[in-house]
C-alpha cells in the first residue's frame, strides 16, 4: 500500500491538473489578435491599389472560454481580459446561437459600410429593412418571417433598423406594434405584439433581428471569413473610399476600429484593450478608434497615435490632414 500511494498522489494531480486546464470555466478570455490588412477582404470595380507599406488595418480580438486555472489566474495571458459570461452570451443562448449572432452582426456591418462609403462618394444608395431571423417563442413568432421587409412601423417609414428602434423607443413591453411589410412581392399589414428586452425591462422587443439591406450602384463584395461582430464597419468604409480612388492611407499602416451606422455615426465597441495591443503588434502608425472608447486606448498605446472619430465624414477629413 506504501507504494501505492505516491502512485494514487501523483494520479490525483494529474487529475486536478487536467480539470484546471481543460475544462471551460463560467467566464470567458479576450485575447489580442494582431491588425490584418483590410485590402485584401474587399473587391471593387477598378479598385486601386494602395502603397506597399501603407494600408488600412481592421482589428479583431480572439474570445474564447477561459479555463478553470485562467479564470482563477487571469494574468497568465498576456493582454487578456476575463469577461463574465453574460456580458458574452446572454443567458438561454447557446454558443452556436452566440456565434450566428456575431456573424450576422457582421453581414450587416458590411452592408452599411457599403452604403456609407458609396453615400460619401455621391452615389445613391436605397435602403430597407428586412428581417434576419425570428427568435424561437418570441411574441414575433409565427408572425414575421425571414426575408420580411418592413416598410412601416406605427404608420411611420423604415428605411433602417435605426429607424425601426427609434419608432419602438416610445412603445411599451405588451403593446402591440402595427407594422406594414413586404412579403414575396405583396404588401402587408400585421399586428405584432411585444415583451421586455433581457437587458431592460422598460424596453419593448418584438423577437426579430433585423438589418439593411442595400441596392448599391457599385459591385462591391467583402469577404471577412468567419470574423464576427459590428466593429469593422469603419475600417470597410474607409478601404472602399481608398480603392475607388481617394488616398485614404497616405502610405501610413492605419489601423482601425469602430461599428458604423447608416448615417456615418461612429459606435463604440467592445475589446478596445486588445484591439490597441493588436494595432502596436501590427506596428500601425495610427489606430483610429471611436470617441467613446479613446481613452481607454490611450492607456494601452505606449506610444501608438490614438485618433478619436465620432463620424465617417470626420475620419474622412482627420486622415486627409494627418
Amino acid at each position: 500500500m506504501k507504494r501505492l500511494a505516491p502512485l494514487v498522489a501523483a494520479s490525483a494531480l494529474a487529475v486536478v491538473g487536467a480539470v484546471l486546464f481543460l475544462v471551460p470555466s463560467d467566464h470567458y478570455l479576450f485575447l489580442p489578435d494582431p491588425a490584418r490588412p483590410v485590402d485584401p477582404l474587399i473587391s471593387v470595380p477598378g479598385e486601386k491599389k494602395g502603397a506597399e507599406r501603407g494600408g488600412l488595418l481592421m482589428v479583431d480580438i480572439l474570445v474564447r472560454r477561459a479555463t478553470i486555472f485562467e479564470r482563477l489566474f487571469p494574468g497568465i495571458e498576456k493582454g487578456s481580459s476575463l469577461v463574465p459570461s453574460e456580458l458574452v452570451k446572454p443567458v438561454g443562448v447557446s454558443e452556436d446561437e452566440r456565434r450566428r449572432q456575431s456573424l450576422r452582426e457582421m453581414t450587416a456591418s458590411q452592408k452599411v459600410a457599403v452604403a456609407v462609403a458609396l453615400r460619401s462618394l455621391g452615389h445613391k444608395v436605397p435602403t430597407e429593412t428586412e428581417v434576419a431571423s425570428v427568435e424561437r417563442g418570441s411574441p414575433a413568432d409565427g408572425t414575421l418571417r425571414e426575408e420580411d421587409v418592413i416598410l412601416k412601423a406605427r404608420d411611420k417609414p423604415v428605411r433602417s433598423p435605426h429607424e425601426l428602434f427609434g419608432v419602438m423607443e416610445g412603445h411599451r413591453p405588451g403593446e402591440t406594434v402595427k407594422l406594414t411589410i413586404r412579403r414575396d412581392g405583396s404588401v402587408r399589414e400585421l399586428e405584432v405584439g411585444t415583451r421586455a428586452a433581457d437587458d431592460d425591462p422598460d424596453r419593448a422587443v418584438m423577437g426579430v433581428f433585423v438589418e439593411v439591406e442595400i441596392d448599391p450602384p457599385v459591385n462591391v463584395r467583402i469577404d471577412a471569413g468567419e470574423i464576427g461582430g459590428p466593429s469593422a464597419g469603419l475600417a470597410f468604409a474607409l478601404d472602399i473610399v481608398d480603392e475607388l480612388g481617394r488616398d485614404v492611407d497616405g502610405g501610413r499602416r492605419i489601423a482601425v476600429t469602430g461599428a458604423l451606422d447608416l448615417d456615418g455615426t461612429v459606435s463604440a465597441i467592445g475589446g478596445i484593450k486588445q484591439k490597441t495591443i493588436g494595432a502596436r503588434q501590427a506596428e500601425a502608425d495610427v489606430f483610429l478608434v471611436p470617441a467613446e472608447n479613446a481613452a481607454e486606448a490611450r492607456r494601452y498605446a505606449e506610444g501608438l497615435e490614438i485618433i478619436a472619430v465620432r463620424t465617417f465624414t470626420q475620419a474622412l477629413a482627420i486622415l486627409a490632414t494627418a
